[in-house]
């Protein structure tokens, strides 16, 4: 056996652990937006964003390893590990293990933050929708009472309709 194949293996377990504590990070930032901690959200964003560089590296290196293994084997194109694990037998249950464990990973992680996605969207939206409200009123300064309530003119002039 070729030692790509054992770098592979320990790539495969690196991706697994790394999502797994990229999970927790999630998982605590939510936490944190639920107690409306936002030095919790802040340490937590951060911890995200290095196990995303984290994960970026290792992938970079596993397509690297699956690279030599293709040369090795002089295959044309990149194999995926269902290839991989029927071109090597001895190695079939240790990759295909290590493949449904990372899908689960992955799936999980998406589960978790598919939600927080769609909330951060709603309220991105609605703020939006506040701060255009906001910008319109601004822009549209006109004279006030001494009650602070906008004056309002009974008819609009030819000047108002044009502008």
């Amino acid at each position: 056996m070729s030692p790509p194949i054992f770098e592979l293996e320990t790539i495969l377990r690196q991706l697994i652990d790394e999502h797994g504590r990229l999970l927790k990070h999630v998982e605590a930032q939510q936490a944190a937006m639920k107690a409306f901690d936002l030095k919790g959200m802040d340490e937590a964003a951060k911890s995200q964003d290095a196990c995303r560089l984290r994960v970026a590296s290792l992938e970079t290196k596993r397509r690297a390893a699956v690279a030599q293994i293709a040369r090795q084997h002089r295959m044309a194109t990149m194999p995926t590990l269902g290839q991989l694990a029927d071109m090597l037998p001895q190695k079939r249950a240790a990759l295909l293990k290590l493949r449904d464990e990372l899908k689960a990973a992955v799936a999980s992680l998406s589960a978790r933050t598919h939600v927080a996605g769609r909330l951060a969207g709603a309220i991105s939206g609605h703020l939006t929708t506040v701060v255009r409200l906001l910008a319109g009123a601004v822009e549209r300064a006109g004279i006030y009472t001494k009650d602070g309530v906008p004056r309002v003119s009974n008819r609009i002039g030819v000047m108002e309709a044009v502008g």
